[in-house]
């Protein structure tokens, strides 16, 4: 009957007896072992060979367990590494752990425990290398400017923004909050002709509709109230660029008059003003809506739609690219770890499964918040399941559904502590981001309100 080979383990250890014991188990599990009775010996065979584990005592004659962990770590840094020696100790262990060992076993061995530790040991490694993989395919097929992407959909979405790119044409990009259409934007500006010249992006939201015209055409001193001066709006401030114009299904119908006339005839006329002046811009609108139904309700100007809708350009949503959201999910880790100074190297298979299993009503954005999130808190090189707080574990932030009448402010503040702590499992720190306090702050309203600072132990009768 043959072995199936599951990895690639050089055992090192001056004890005769403890290596064949070692090499006798971990081969009838089906890994292919290889001995070395010497650091020495130990570094000639890595020279040689690849292994995916090397399992080594501590003491030995000549160079020790600590030494050859750093050759390992110079020679074949991939390779997992576990300590054994007779002369455990936590400083030891921390030491070993700090130099970059996998994990450290006292003797005498249990060769359950070690075949247990092996086998995790492996799984991590496997796990890292399919990070590494993962990198390596976004950098190389599944990234286009920032937005990343393996499924035929995005896919579709980046070969339309090449060919978009290449002319001039006004662009409308239709997607839910959180999909990145103004990455979208700046991909289609920075791929083609006015690359070189300004990209301007607005939010028709974030501004009133009275000042949202004279943001776009300028003004003249004395137009309105507070016109101290006169000021050249957005489309004379990206002559010959891009003007991104985000939720413009938002635009009010006077405004929408107004833009329409300037694509028509590309010019404007500064509010205040009785002269109208040239302009060369291309124009990117996206929205969240159905325009088609807004300009079946009147909401929206149906001249102005199709002026805008010249290339339409949808973006999947989260839910409708399941198989995007592994490479969406490591490059968010590998970004955040390298910003926060974090230790977080990956995502583990069961983490990896509740991501890919989440609804994503908020789309990349929302994916983007909850691994930067689980970076901050996490205190460990892989993110698990528990590291996770999707948004639907979280509490609402809104009044809590009781007697509102009956509760003061106080004991509506105090429910809503017990149970965002219940619901983290009394984990202190990820409370206090849900909260949005600080974990002192936490600590402070606990005393007030005699919360525990740790789960209560169930009562037995």
């Amino acid at each position: 009957m043959t072995v199936n080979q599951k990895g690639t383990i050089l055992i090192v250890d001056d004890d005769r007896e403890m290596l064949a014991l070692l090499e006798d188990s971990l081969a009838q599990e089906g890994y292919r072992v290889q001995t070395a009775t010497g650091a020495e010996w130990a570094i000639a065979r890595l020279e040689e060979t690849e292994f995916d584990l090397v399992l080594t005592d501590l003491r030995m004659p000549g160079m020790n367990g600590m030494e050859l962990l750093g050759a390992v770590k110079r020679l074949r840094p991939e390779a997992m590494v576990i300590i054994l020696t007779a002369f455990g100790s936590i400083e030891g262990a921390v030491e070993a752990i700090k130099a970059g060992a996998y994990h450290f076993l006292p003797k005498p061995i249990k060769m359950k425990e070690v075949s247990l530790l092996v086998g995790k040991a492996l799984e991590e490694k496997a796990l890292r290398q399919e990070n590494v993989f993962l990198r390596r395919e976004v950098e190389r097929k599944y990234q286009f400017e920032n937005m990343i992407g393996k499924s035929k959909k995005m896919q579709e979405v980046f070969e339309l923004i090449r060919r978009v790119a290449a002319t001039t044409s006004n662009v409308l990009i239709i997607g839910e909050s959180g999909t990145g259409k103004e990455l979208v934007a700046k991909a289609i500006h920075y791929n083609g002709a006015r690359k070189h010249r300004p990209f301007i992006p607005i939010n028709c939201t974030a501004i009133p509709e009275g000042l949202l015209e004279s943001e776009l055409f300028g003004h003249m001193k004395g137009a309105f109230t507070g016109a101290h001066i006169s000021r050249r709006g957005l489309f004379e401030e990206a002559p010959g660029g891009t003007l991104f114009l985000d939720e413009i299904g938002d635009m009010g119908l006077a405004l929408q008059a107004k833009l329409l006339r300037v694509l028509e005839t590309k010019e404007i006329r500064p509010v205040g003003s009785s002269e109208t002046r040239k302009v060369d811009v291309r124009i990117i609108a996206a929205t969240n809506r159905d325009l088609e139904a807004e300009v079946r309700h009147q909401r929206f100007r149906e001249d102005l739609y199709y002026r805008l809708n010249v290339i339409p350009l949808r973006i999947p949503t989260l839910r409708e690219r399941p198989e995007d959201i592994p490479l969406l999910a490591e490059h968010f880790v590998k970004r955040y770890a390298k910003e926060m100074g974090s230790r977080v190297q990956g995502i583990a298979k069961e983490a990896m499964a509740l991501l890919i299993g989440h609804p994503w009503k908020g789309n990349v954005r929302e994916l983007e918040n909850v691994i930067e999130r689980s970076v901050a808190l996490c205190t460990h090189e892989v993110l698990r399941a528990e590291d996770l707080l999707l948004a639907e574990q979280a509490p609402s932030r809104g009044p809590v559904p009781a007697e509102p009448k009956e509760l003061s402010l106080d004991a509506l503040e105090q429910r809503h502590i017990a149970e965002v702590l219940k619901i983290t499992g009394f984990h202190k720190g990820k409370a206090a981001a849900l909260l949005g306090i600080h974990p002192r702050t936490l600590s402070r309203l606990q005393k007030r309100y005699g919360l525990p600072d740790e789960k209560p132990n169930p009562t037995t009768s």
